[in-house]
């Protein structure tokens, strides 16, 4: 009787099969990677770039796409990289920060690049200016590095982000000058009943979810009245939004900490029974 010659297997891969569909709960090591968050550096000293750049590029969701040593280039690799963070230094050189900050903004389509300023704790005088500038972030005086991490983070998700240091000197300053007349925007007569509700909650300092739940909706109904009101009041983040509520007297200085209170006590409040 002829032998049968055995089977020839094929050499064992070092590869590891990856299925894609009918992934089980534990499959973690399966799951696409999270998007990355990119940053533009924009900061005079190259080692303090050095060091931030470190910083970020240890978090597996954030990538380091630019560095810029003065204004100008900032605009520029904005303009050509679009970020979806501008991580600036207050005292950026050539141009002024708060003029890179409108020219960044006006060159990128509404929310998608938003900005991070950093300064040390003795730029109160310009705090408002950057508001007004269209800043989404304010971090001043010497803050943690997990805080400057998670600002970055807080920014690409579409909020806003202020350090303590800062807040308390808006709050002072705000509650020092007269309530300001009333000078309602022409636009902000074309927003609806809704979407001047969600404005003002986002001046209480309400985030997306405690908007939510306060007014009992889901989280993309908010940010599309969000997206909305931007769109009608020609801003580019939220941050001008609370700038334009306060100047409109849609919130007065002298009864926000008031009502903020409030506000959050009522969303925070467990629904009544029937």
């Amino acid at each position: 009787m002829q032998a049968i010659a055995p089977i020839a297997r094929p050499a064992r891969s070092s590869q590891r099969l990856v299925l894609v569909a009918g992934q089980g709960p534990h499959d973690s090591d399966t799951k696409p990677p999270a998007p990355s968050i990119r940053v533009l550096l924009a900061h005079s000293e190259t080692l303090i770039r050095a060091g931030l750049r470190a910083l970020l590029e240890q978090q597996a969701d954030i990538r380091v796409t630019g560095e810029a040593a003065n204004g100008q280039q900032a605009v520029d690799l904005s303009g050509r990289g679009r970020p979806d963070v501008v991580l600036m230094d207050i005292r950026l050189p050539n141009l002024d920060p708060l003029e890179v900050t409108r020219q960044i903004l006006a060159q990128s389509p509404v929310g998608t690049t938003r900005v991070l300023m950093i300064g040390p704790s003795n730029c109160e005088e310009q705090l408002f200016g950057a508001l007004r500038a269209g800043v989404s972030g304010l971090l001043v005086g010497d803050i943690e590095p997990s805080e400057l991490v998670r600002g970055v983070r807080v920014l690409a998700r579409g909020d806003a982000v202020v350090s303590p240091g800062a807040t308390r000197r808006l709050i002072e300053e705000l509650a020092a000058r007269p309530n300001p007349p009333h000078r309602t925007p022409a636009e902000l007569a074309e927003l609806t009943a809704r979407e001047r509700e969600v404005m003002m909650l986002v001046a209480l300092g309400l985030s997306n979810g405690e908007i939510a739940d306060r007014l009992v909706v889901t989280h993309a109904t908010v940010r599309t009245h969000i997206t909305r009101t931007m769109c009608k009041l020609r801003t580019h983040d939220r941050a001008t939004l609370v700038a334009i509520a306060y100047q409109s007297g849609l919130v007065e200085p002298r009864r926000a900490c008031i009502d903020a209170a409030s506000t959050i006590r009522m969303a925070a409040a467990p629904p009544a029974a029937a």
